[in-house]
């Protein structure tokens, strides 16, 4: 099924344009810009030429121009070429940064001056290791020459040239006696002020709030020398641009002007405008006027030419960033096209013929990070379809973390060396997946496919193997991983919203075929981007085990748990952990406790785990030790009898996949009461074997209170709870993994 949607391809065709273009116009750069080195030698040259003789001539001052699109290059820039001055001097922070984009940008705009210019060495210029590259491609911070009848003398302010040299070196210059005969007027440029500006003349509020005194003036004692050696010398004019205003204050015969309106951000006041200063030379006389521009730029464009001019300084950096926008680029390609262009079937592939696989010995391999002895629903469900895969001629092996308690001798088991026990009671083992023994022993055993039980650690293992050996790769998702957030050394938020959902799409995409205990795990794997073949499958339960039970061997468990004929069983069988919600469940049945005191029952909690002290300690405050016990881990082979034993199965977890106990529960005859949850809905039927509530203390004990007093919908539960069970034997879920298995290996070798 392909694609067509008309916007998308035009964005696509849009993209490749833009792809070319910035290719090509890359090309055109390195092969045809030419580089620029000695900039102010070539323009010095030109102002000389254009002066010689003369004794009337007009230039202009332009500070803070900040490599402006908008304002400078679009509206001061031309007025520049229409006005008929001779040339133009940036009093400073003609460049936004010192970058080497931002020179090369800058080089560009003032290209388009139909006349001479210079520039002013300032802080702008300086930044960001600017000062190299100001120095290669227009010149020295500091120099001098004369033109007309005039000497222009330009500082360096940022004190990257030492201070007490620059005043060695002007006082040399400006007094020395040729010079002084053979000039009229002295200029000098720096972008630093050398006399501070009255706040109150600035804005009309506290000016040095927003520019700070120490941020725009030379520091002392060198501004104070400078200052005495400019008047005693009796220069005309100083020209600074740091500050975004216009102001011009005269002491002791010269000009202090301040001109900072060229381009960049300019507060509006009074003083505060876009601008350019305009010096007129007739002979002795000077004048200094400032050019106002009525122009103004909103905000919004002045995003937007930032942004643009982001794009357009890329071409002027290395090679560098400019791969790195064309792959980006080449990546959002690659994308529309496959979205346009590549046809999709997203229908099952019913060629696949599994028959020659369907009868053929295989050979699995399952990583998995906890085993027996370790009790949990994960190692159980593994080692019941070891046994069923076993029984249908399959041969298996396993490959989980070492345990203290393991046997000796295992069949079928690679014992991999734990490096570090996790939960507060050392309970789940960290095997150590980089010892290259384990993959030796894969590799030993020759399998036909690989089946991984978790998309991480040795499971994670699962594709480097598979690919390695090449072979397929086979997924249960056994686990909802982001109700496990408080195992995890993250924010509960970011794990159970964003990494736990990441970690399973990544790792089920990365395999041939994903099996799920149910429809809603289905669901919930496709919803998250899960594209690979899904299986529905619930894990199977030893059934007939369960009906064997004898009522002799149900009598003598009762007799050693000193329970009354009288009383009703409820159990429960779950990790004592945060994730199964266990608190819930002690204060409801305490609630029921205390409104029916006339039901008699004894609540058996199964299992074991870091959360057992803090259970108890709820149990003996709510008055519950003899109602409710925490019976800790049983062995597999007496679950049965506990199945049988009891009257009412109850639970609370919200982050099972499937619920293997409930069904074992069901085997043993135990109507069930649950809290709903996607590993919940597909086994209990609510109203048929069982019943399922929100999670609602008053809703679930309700539930409780009926099956514990109504005979008849007691009886009917029982015996629907019992039917459902006997579909989900051992023996059924073996054949059908093995079916599964022989369509993900029909699909591999297709």
């Amino acid at each position: 099924m392909r694609n067509t949607h008309p916007r998308l391809r035009l964005i696509f065709y849009i993209n490749l344009l833009l792809i070319l273009a910035l290719v090509g116009y890359k090309i055109y750069l390195n092969f045809f810009e030419q580089d620029y080195t000695a900039v102010h030698a070539r323009q010095v040259e030109r102002i000389e030429a254009r002066l010689d003789g003369k004794e009337s001539f007009r230039f202009a001052v332009v500070g803070n121009i900040k490599n402006s699109v908008g304002i400078f290059e679009r509206q001061i820039l031309p007025m520049l070429n229409d006005s008929g001055v001779d040339f133009v001097v940036s009093a400073g922070n003609a460049v936004s940064s010192g970058g080497e984009d931002k020179y090369r940008a800058l080089y560009r705009t003032l290209s388009r001056l139909n006349m001479p210019y210079l520039l002013t060495f300032g802080e702008n210029e300086n930044s960001r290791l600017g000062g190299f590259r100001f120095y290669d491609h227009f010149g020295p911070y500091l120099f001098s020459f004369n033109a007309g009848n005039s000497r222009f003398i330009f500082l360096d302010s940022t004190g990257k040239t030492n201070y007490q040299w620059q005043q060695r070196w002007l006082d040399d210059l400006l007094n020395d006696k040729k010079e002084t005969q053979e000039q009229t007027h002295r200029f000098v440029f720096s972008e630093k002020p050398l006399k501070a500006v009255p706040s109150e003349k600035l804005l009309g509020f506290d000016t040095h709030y927003l520019f700070p005194e120490e941020q725009y003036l030379y520091p002392d004692p060198a501004r104070s020398a400078l200052v005495s050696i400019i008047e005693s010398a009796r220069v005309d004019a100083v020209f600074s641009a740091s500050l975004p205003q216009q102001y011009i204050q005269r002491e002791s015969g010269t000009d202090f002007v301040v001109t900072g309106g060229g381009g960049g951000f300019v507060p509006t006041s009074e003083h505060g405008f876009y601008h350019y200063t305009e010096v007129s030379v007739d002979g002795d006389n000077i004048s200094i006027e400032p050019v106002r521009l009525d122009i103004a730029q909103h905000p919004f464009w002045r995003t937007v030419e930032s942004l643009w001019f982001f794009i357009h300084s890329l071409f002027y950096v290395g090679y560098l960033n400019f791969i790195l926008v064309i792959c980006l680029l080449s990546l959002v390609g690659l994308w529309l096209y496959s979205a346009i262009f590549v046809d999709r079937d997203y229908y099952p592939n019913f060629d696949v013929d599994p028959t020659p696989f369907e009868n053929k010995p295989l050979r699995v391999s399952m990583l998995t990070n906890n085993y027996l002895p370790f009790i949990g629903g994960v190692p159980l469900s593994i080692e019941r379809l070891r046994r069923g895969l076993k029984g249908l001629g399959h041969s298996v092996q396993i490959v989980s973390p070492s345990y203290s308690k393991q046997p000796k001798n295992e069949e079928d088991v690679v014992r991999v060396p734990s490096i570090l026990p996790l939960g507060k009671h050392r309970e789940f083992k960290l095997a150590n997946i980089f010892l290259p023994g384990t993959l030796k022993k894969i590799r030993a055993f020759k399998p036909d496919l690989i089946h991984a039980h978790h998309p991480f650690w040795l499971g994670g293992l699962g594709p480097m193997i598979a690919r390695a050996l090449d072979i397929p790769l086979v997924y249960t998702y056994h686990t909802r991983l982001e109700h496990y957030a408080h195992y995890v050394p993250l924010p509960g938020p970011l794990f159970r919203n964003l990494v736990s959902h990441a970690l399973v799409r990544r790792f089920a995409n990365r395999c041939d075929g994903v099996i799920v205990p149910t429809e809603s795990a289905e669901e919930y794997l496709r919803m998250i981007g899960v594209k690979k073949s899904i299986f529905v499958q619930p894990t199977g339960i030893d059934y007939q085990s369960f009906r064997d039970v004898s009522d002799e061997q149900v009598s003598e468990l009762r007799k050693k748990l000193d329970i009354p004929v009288n009383e009703k069983v409820l159990v429960s069988i779950c990790r004592l952990s945060a994730e199964k919600n266990i608190g819930f469940m002690i204060d409801a049945l305490a609630d029921l406790a205390k409104r029916r005191e006339d039901i008699p029952f004894r609540c058996l909690i199964l299992g074991d785990g870091n959360q057992r002290k803090t259970l108890q300690k709820q149990i003996d405050e709510q008055g519950m030790t003899d109602r409710i016990i925490l019976v800790g881990s049983v062995p597999p082979d007496e679950m049965a009898t506990y199945c049988r034993l009891g009257d009412l199965f109850v639970f609370a977890s919200r982050s099972e996949t499937q619920g293997m106990v409930i069904l074992e529960a069901m085997a043993g005859g135990m109507p069930v009461v649950a809290v709903r949850s996607s590993g919940i809905d597909d086994i209990v039927e609510d109203g048929v074997n069982g019943y399922k509530t929100p999670l609602n203390g008053t809703q679930w004990r309700k539930r409780v209170e009926t099956l514990l007093t109504d005979d008849d919908i007691y009886q009917r539960f029982a015996e629907s709870a019992v039917e459902t069970a006997a579909n989900h034997s051992t023996e059924e879920f073996s054949r059908c993994v093995g079916l599964i298995y022989a369509t993900v290996l029909a699909e591999k070798n297709r």
